[in-house]
């Protein structure tokens, strides 16, 4: 395994979760100044975890799912703290998603996907996934 720069960026990893045409958002509780912002579940890669190994842990702390990862979609996504935001897609293969840390959860369809406010970072993201659930009708 490459050990990275220490200056290479934290990378954090969001899961596009789709089930029947739908991606589930996720409304952030916290902190204050994120709070009420909805985006990809996901978090922090921890040193000795593979980006996927940390999407399926993340997955099962803050919903209590387990998931299968697809691929990656849309660009790196750098964030306003300088970290680096990667995303995947997921399909659900045990258990119900519940929001164990955040606000609130939905399951929105492609027509949908502006009605939530996305965090800037989730963005360009959010436009990659609508173009993959096109991809899938």
């Amino acid at each position: 395994m490459e050990i990275p720069p220490s200056d290479a960026p934290t990378v954090v990893v969001g899961a596009a979760i789709i089930h029947e045409g739908r991606l589930l958002a996720a409304q952030r509780a916290e902190p204050p100044e994120l709070s009420g912002g909805w985006e990809f579940p996901g978090g922090k890669v921890e040193p000795g975890e593979t980006e996927t190994d940390a999407l399926v842990r993340e997955c099962r702390e803050e919903l209590g799912i387990d998931v299968a990862i697809g691929r990656r979609i849309g660009e790196d996504c750098r964030l306003h703290n300088g970290m680096v935001m990667r995303v995947w897609t997921a399909t659900v293969v045990r258990g119900e998603a519940r929001a164990l840390e955040h606000s609130e959860l939905r399951w929105l369809a492609e027509a949908e996907l502006a009605d939530v406010p996305w965090l800037p970072a989730d963005v360009p993201v959010v436009e990659a996934v609508r173009r993959y659930l096109k991809e899938l009708r």
